[in-house]
């Protein structure tokens, strides 16, 4: 199957009607996000929609979580089941941050990126940390133990794919600056929890309000609480940028039977406004548009 969208998740509800028709539906419970109906017929077709989408769900949350030989919570795809995580509404604070300890210059630029929006994952660039977990079409969880690593593979945005090792060895003493960092996991319980260092500053890790320097040092928990639910819990650490340590947490759905498909990202701008905040055009050959 062949999808295309020449346009980043995060503005994909802005995108025209025939680009977002031309994806087809996913199987399942078909819960990806959804686009506003105009009129009285589309809205009760939307409701009957989002009906069947809660009966599925109740049919979802019932199912026993499943797990491996050893006991672990298998956060992905089993040899039966299939799916991938998405998140909930498209928000611009998904994990609920409040009071954020900014220092001065990291509160200036994050009020600079939600005005303007030249946000690099919506020129084809990989997103690291949360923002990894923000798009419409989901991530999928592969982990392979007889190698000791997770994967993450990003569905839209450049189609990217995170390393997660897990046999125990330490982060490199100068690990390279890279758009996901060098993560390392072990289980505690139920939890996956993963450390990461060594981010470069070139991508955007939420959609714009929390800049970050190459000092970010994160912590995630993933949590299976159930078999349709994955709990993301995040702690930034980035004495560069803020003056404390701080966390936030949200849920992902599973998308029952859909797996990991083709995506094409394009920087074909379909919708300029949006794409540039306050401006009316954004000129591609500039250098310091990233």
């Amino acid at each position: 199957m062949k999808r295309f969208a020449s346009l980043a998740a995060v503005l994909w509800l802005a995108a025209p009607a025939q680009a977002q028709q031309a994806r087809p539906q996913p199987p399942g419970d078909g819960v990806q996000v959804a686009v506003p109906r105009g009129n009285a017929a589309d809205q009760q077709r939307d409701d009957e929609e989002q009906r069947r989408v809660a009966a599925t769900r109740a049919k979802l949350a019932s199912r026993p979580v499943p797990r491996a030989a050893d006991g672990h919570i298998v956060i992905g795809q089993t040899a039966n089941e299939k799916g991938v995580w998405l998140p909930g509404p498209v928000i611009p604070n998904p994990l609920g941050f409040t009071d954020v300890p900014y220092q001065p210059w990291a509160k200036a630029l994050a009020d600079d990126r939600r005005t303007h929006q030249l946000e690099p994952h919506a020129r084809c660039k990989p997103s690291g940390v949360g923002r990894q977990f923000f798009t419409p079409y989901g991530v999928e969880f592969v982990e392979l133990r007889d190698l000791q690593r997770a994967f993450v593979f990003d569905i839209g945005g450049p189609h990217t794919y995170r390393t997660i090792y897990l046999d125990g060895r330490p982060h490199p003493a100068k690990p390279a600056p890279t758009f996901y960092g060098h993560s390392i996991g072990h289980w505690e319980g139920d939890s996956l929890v993963v450390d990461t260092v060594g981010f470069n500053e070139d991508f955007w890790m939420d959609r714009g309000m929390l800049p970050h320097t190459t000092q970010l040092h994160t912590v995630e928990r993933f949590t299976r609480t159930a078999f349709d639910t994955l709990r993301y819990e995040l702690t930034i650490d980035d004495p560069g940028a803020y003056t404390a340590p701080f966390s936030g947490r949200m849920d992902l759905k599973w998308e029952d039977g859909t797996e990991l498909f083709e995506y094409v990202c394009q920087e074909e701008n379909y919708a300029p406004t949006l794409m540039v905040g306050q401006g009316t055009k954004v000129d591609r050959s500039s250098q310091i548009v990233p």
